[in-house]
């Protein structure tokens, strides 16, 4: 039971230190940080619920559907929902990095219960490929969904940008789960999908730190006058 819990929890706490020992200029608590991960992470049950129900009742037909509207849209939704609270709500929330930092923290605290309940289930040969796909694509979900939300947070065009926190990571993550369920070849398409996936999220990343700089520029040069 602990080999599979640590291979459950190890790759979620890489990716999240990973991105959180990014934030160049004003890191998180930890507490806020772990509470997100929580948030996601309690999430997990209800949408497994939602799912168990639409297979059950067979209420989707179709890769498309079952895709999309099975396991991307409760998933994402809920993980936008709380990130959403989190960015508008929380003092803690500073500058745009912050949207990436507190994204992933949401998104691999449901990846993780996932994951831990895929590798009890399934066994722990499983770890290496679910550390690689399924923990890693919504570690890079939650970085494109919280870089538009802290965008959002800053900006006074906050609709536009809200629109593309949800869309962007449905749609990505809608498309995962269409080549998931590709019966042959799938990874001739998964290999391209993840390689895009990460340079885009990267560059989001990059993004977001000149955001931040811009932010705090902008804070000092006002300090300045007022002095």
């Amino acid at each position: 039971m602990l080999v599979l819990l640590s291979a459950g929890i190890a790759p979620g706490f890489a990716l999240l230190c990973y991105f959180y020992l990014r934030d160049q200029f004003e890191p998180e608590p930890i507490l806020a940080v772990a509470k997100a991960f929580l948030y996601g992470a309690l999430v997990t049950l209800p949408v497994m619920f939602v799912q168990f129900v639409i297979t059950h009742e067979n209420w989707l037909s179709g890769s498309l559907r079952y895709a999309f509207f099975h396991s991307s849209l409760p998933e994402e939704f809920c993980k936008w929902l709380i990130l959403a609270i989190i960015v508008f709500y929380n003092r803690e929330f500073t500058e745009p990095f912050d949207g990436i930092v507190y994204g992933v923290s949401v998104s691999l605290g449901f990846a993780t219960i996932e994951n831990i309940l895929s590798l009890f289930s399934g066994g722990v040969y499983l770890a290496f490929g679910r550390a690689l796909l399924p923990v890693s694509s919504h570690a890079l979900f939650g970085v494109i969904m919280g870089y538009y939300l802290g965008k959002a947070r800053f900006s006074p065009h906050k609709k536009g940008w809200l629109f593309l926190s949800f869309a962007l990571p449905f749609t990505l993550h809608g498309f995962y789960d269409l080549i998931m369920l590709t019966q042959q070849k799938w990874l001739y398409y998964m290999i391209p999908f993840m390689f895009g996936l990460w340079w885009l999220s990267l560059k989001k990343a990059k993004q977001a730190h000149s955001l931040s700089a811009q932010h705090f520029a902008q804070e000092a040069a006002g300090t300045q006058q007022t002095l």
